[in-house]
């Protein structure tokens, strides 16, 4: 009988680490709100001090602080912590600001980090500079990249998309106005059409003209035709929609020296404004540009094929350099991009400032990418699980990068937002004759009964 009492008072603290354990697993953001941020807070608040001490991110006090510790408690002068703000627990994690002492940089804090985690018990800890002398701990208590969440506050605006999770539980957001053009590299199945998907969805409700050339007969971009200004589904269709671009690439450019007084021999390059300082009323509306598969532009296979390609290759060159200004952006898709292409792939790369690589089946495709802005991030991009679509590394020219991975969405979904957004879509005149065909919606079957057929003689 006394072991039954025994057995009977252990079963429910076992049922509850059990299910606390179960929920860490199957729901980390519920068992994050009920247990970990509870104790991550209150080992924090316990141990601030003497983790400090340990990471080596204490200094000695001041002379007038040690006088009077000694004059008050007479005791040992210890060192002293970067001075602690507020904990400000969120549903992913916990911030808490930190004032540097003198002598200190972020950098001191950020070596830390992983000690850090270690000593509070979260998943992953960053450091953000807010200002001279202010650092930002974001402490993430579980791997938010594993089932996707996206913030419910996203500073949007025009051009401005959010498209992704970042590891750190904050938005990334595809800003074209601070990152005018991007290649984004993946393999099949890695979740490249999915970051795309978001792309166009996002950017379908805003007064944006959306170009595509989907040289694989249009099967990845044909869903989203009612919103597309113009598409090109094969190299020779593309191969007339470029030059259209540049046309009105320095069309725009013409209309900003009429406005500013600027002669009108002024070659493009001198001229450094854009379209953002002419009036509203006439400014003309940007124009992204999706590029899906971008191999199939560069493969040639006859001397003919070859003067196309190396033209081509030219105008989108032209577009990287100089569409900016003009409002017109480029998103340039693919699963290789390198010298192997061909002439030109090199010198179009560099004019892509941001960079997505998501898996890859080897590890000069994420050099591709990742090699010449961020090399610390190509390890990083080699090692995405394939049971992780839509995971990738995202870079800029900073030399910054972070792990970032996009929620899903149907294709059901991202079509019928763009048929919705229809009307959103500026007229460009020059991209008319482009413009894909839409076939009408299917009409949805209803409870009543079909109309006789006509009786014909």
């Amino acid at each position: 009988m006394t072991d039954l009492l025994t057995l009977a008072e252990l079963g429910g603290p076992l049922a509850a680490i059990g299910g606390a354990a179960y929920a860490r697993h199957a729901h980390p953001a519920a068992y994050w709100s009920t247990v970990g941020l509870p104790l991550s807070a209150a080992r924090l608040l316990a141990s601030y001090s003497s983790t400090m001490n340990a990471c080596g991110l204490t200094v000695e006090p001041s002379r007038w602080r040690a006088l009077a510790v000694r004059a008050a408690t007479r005791r040992e002068v210890r060192p002293v912590p970067p001075r602690r703000g507020m904990v400000r627990p969120n549903s992913t994690g916990l911030r808490v600001r930190l004032r540097l002492a003198p002598g200190q940089e972020p950098a001191d804090v950020a070596a830390s980090a992983e000690r850090l985690r270690h000593a509070w018990g979260v998943h992953a800890v960053y450091v953000r500079d807010v200002k001279p002398g202010v650092v930002e701990l974001r402490l993430v208590g579980y791997d938010v990249l594993r089932k996707v969440r996206m913030p419910r506050r996203v500073d949007r605006g025009l051009l401005r998309v959010p498209v992704a999770l970042r590891e750190d539980a904050t938005a990334f957001v595809r800003d074209y106005r601070a990152v005018p053009h991007e290649l984004v590299l993946g393999a099949t199945l890695s979740g490249k059409s999915m970051y795309l998907r978001h792309l166009i969805s996002g950017l379908a409700a805003q007064p944006v003209a959306l170009v595509g050339i989907d040289c694989k007969r249009g099967v990845e971009l044909a869903p989203f035709a009612a919103r597309l200004s113009a598409l090109a589904t094969d190299p020779d269709e593309a191969a007339e929609l470029l030059p259209v671009l540049v046309k009105e690439m320095e069309d725009r450019y013409d209309l900003i020296k009429a406005r500013q007084g600027i002669a009108p021999g002024t070659p493009d390059e001198e001229i450094t404004s854009d379209i953002w300082g002419l009036p509203e009323s006439e400014r003309p509306a940007p124009i992204v540009l999706f590029v899906d598969e971008v191999a199939e532009l560069f493969l040639v296979a006859t001397r003919k094929d070859e003067d196309r390609r190396d033209e081509m290759v030219t105008q989108l060159i032209r577009l990287a350099q100089l569409g900016r200004a003009a409002g017109i952006y480029l998103e340039v898709c693919g699963q290789r991009f390198g010298a192997e292409l061909g002439k030109g792939a090199t010198m179009l790369r560099a004019q892509l400032t941001g960079r997505v690589c998501h898996r890859v089946n080897d590890e000069a495709s994420a050099k591709m990418a990742l090699g010449d802005i961020a090399p610390e991030a190509v390890h990083a991009a080699c090692s995405v699980a394939p049971e992780l679509p839509g995971l990738a590394v995202v870079g800029d020219t900073s030399g910054g990068w972070s792990r970032i991975r996009t929620p899903y969405l149907s294709l059901a979904d991202a079509a019928a937002n763009c048929r919705e957004s229809a009307h959103v879509a500026p007229a460009v005149p020059a991209l008319a004759p482009f413009r894909p065909y839409v076939p009408p919606a299917p009409v949805e079957a209803s409870g009543a009964a079909p109309a006789p057929h006509p009786v014909t003689e």
